[in-house]
Formats: structure tokens, C-alpha cells, sequence
């Protein structure tokens, strides 16, 4: 396989054949993110990419899913996209499952129609970066889009079918606005109704615009229990019909997997537990990216 640069992958994707299709983000201006510094966007050849395809199809048979790297590369045109779909479905037809990130800018990029057929070709789960619902925070972060640009294309993204997986930020907010964060993405999540959420504690990057902030005093990172009192405000002001709420990230400080609506209550005392001191929290040494 044809790799540059970093791959990232949601950790679902742990087992999944790992197709890089773009090098870098196409947005990279997130103040929190240092993943893809210095990496200018790019699509790689199609001649790379069917070259990689070609040898899954002999090295990689015992896998039943593909992701496709990198950050964003649902921004790829939709007949050059849809041409990968269907050369992943000739030469790897044991496969269920094909998994991509994507922001708000790429899938407001795609019509329904296009996202329908994406889906009619293996596109079974998009992986999005809503970090947060504050309006306030995410244009603070540089992320690009409004909470209701966020609901737009997560709920466009299910009306074609597929799964959706939403990843927020704890503590990305900082202190001051740590309640109107919890709240305002519990908001937006109810809004989209996702299949999957999962929460990550912030940890600061060295050379990343936030980390400055953090060094002159323009952000506070949270303590170890107030990113919990975050944690259950976000979990109380979430309402899913069916959806599991992961934050059990190598960045969390407390483990936690829980179907909503069924396991709320009890995760919310859970969480009480912890703050109580009856439950031990994850050491600083052993919380990772």
C-alpha cells in the first residue's frame, strides 16, 4: 500500500483496510488540530489508488471493511469518488462496508442524489467533526461552519442513508464557556440524531494556534473534573432516539459507553461516582491521542 504523511483513522476503523485517497485535510485551519501541519491538500493519482485496490484484493481478504483517508476525502469530485466505490466493489467484493471522514464544507458539496448513490455503493458511515454546538466556539476554532450547518449536513448525510458518527471535544471551549459548550452540542446532537457519538478530552498540540492561546493566557484547559461536570451537562441536554455515546477515547479521563436514552441515568451517576472520588480516573502518563 501507497502511504504519505500521517494516517488517522477513527478507531472503529482499527480493523478496516486502510485506502489513502488524499493526502492532508482540506480545510487544516482548525486551531485545536496539529495532524496535518504543513501538509498541502492533495488527491493522489488514480493510478495510486487502483494500484493500492489491486493489491487488497490479494493481501487483504480477511478484512470486511474499507476506510478512506485522509482528513476529509469525501471532498473528492463525485465521478472520481464514486469510480473508487466501484472498483472497491469489483475487486474486493467481500467487503460491507466503506467508511470516510467528512466536514460540513464536503457534504454540503454533494447533492442528496449524489450521497444516495455514494451510499448505493458501499458507503456505509461518515465520521464528522462537529467538536462542538457553541457558535461562539466553533467560529473561535476556525471550524468552518455554523451549529446549523452542522444540522443540515449531518441530517443530509442520514436522509441518504448512511451512518453517522460525530465526534465532539471536551474542554475545547475552555472554562468561561464550558456550560453554554456542554449544552449547546447537546442541542445540535439531539438536532441530528446521530448513530454514533464520541467524545475526546482536548489535549493541547505544541506549534497549533490554541496551544499558543494556552501559553499566553488566552485559554484555560480544564481540570480532570471539570471536564466531567462537561461531560454530564453534554450527556443531560443529549436526547437520541437510538445512538451510543462512546468517551472511552485514549483521552478520557473516565471510560464510558452507553446507549441513550436506555443507559442515561446511569451513566450520569456514573459519572457522579467519579466526581465523588469513588471511581479512579485515568493518569495524565497514560491519556494519549
Amino acid at each position: 500500500m501507497h502511504y504519505e504523511g500521517n494516517i488517522i483513522r477513527p478507531p472503529s476503523e482499527a480493523n478496516s483496510i486502510l485506502l489513502q485517497i488524499t493526502v492532508g485535510c482540506s480545510r487544516n485551519k482548525c486551531t485545536f488540530c496539529g495532524a496535518y501541519k504543513g501538509e498541502r491538500f492533495r488527491i493522489k493519482p488514480d493510478s495510486i489508488i487502483m494500484d493500492d485496490i489491486a493489491f487488497a484484493a490479494n493481501f487483504c481478504r480477511r478484512q470486511r471493511r474499507v476506510f478512506l483517508c485522509d482528513g476529509d476525502a469525501l471532498i473528492i469530485p463525485q465521478k472520481r469518488l464514486l469510480n473508487i466505490l466501484l472498483e472497491i466493489e469489483k475487486r474486493l467484493p467481500w467487503v460491507t462496508r466503506v467508511g470516510i471522514y467528512a466536514n460540513a464544507k464536503s457534504l454540503k458539496m454533494k447533492t442528496l442524489d449524489e450521497l444516495k448513490t455514494l451510499k448505493a455503493h458501499g458507503f456505509g458511515i461518515v465520521y464528522l467533526g462537529l467538536e462542538t454546538g457553541d457558535d461562539v466556539t466553533l467560529k473561535k476554532i476556525n471550524k468552518g461552519a455554523t451549529s446549523e450547518t452542522m444540522i443540515l449536513m449531518g441530517k443530509k448525510a442520514k436522509a441518504a442513508g448512511i451512518k453517522l458518527s460525530i465526534t465532539v471535544l471536551l474542554g475545547i471551549a475552555g472554562k468561561t464557556r464550558s456550560k453554554i459548550h456542554a449544552r449547546e452540542t447537546g442541542r445540535v446532537l439531539s438536532a441530528i440524531d446521530p448513530e454514533y457519538i464520541g467524545a475526546l478530552s482536548l489535549m493541547l498540540i505544541p506549534g497549533t494556534p490554541l496551544y499558543k492561546d494556552y501559553l499566553s493566557g488566552d485559554f484555560t484547559l480544564l481540570e480532570p473534573d471539570e471536564m466531567l461536570h462537561e461531560l454530564k451537562n453534554m450527556i443531560g441536554a443529549t436526547k437520541l432516539s437510538k445512538g451510543l455515546f462512546h468517551a472511552n477515547h485514549a483521552s478520557n479521563y473516565l471510560p464510558i459507553k452507553a446507549r441513550l436514552p436506555k443507559d442515561k441515568e446511569a451513566t450520569l451517576n456514573l459519572i457522579d461516582e467519579a466526581l465523588a472520588g469513588k471511581i479512579a480516573l485515568k493518569p495524565e502518563y497514560l491519556r494519549a491521542f
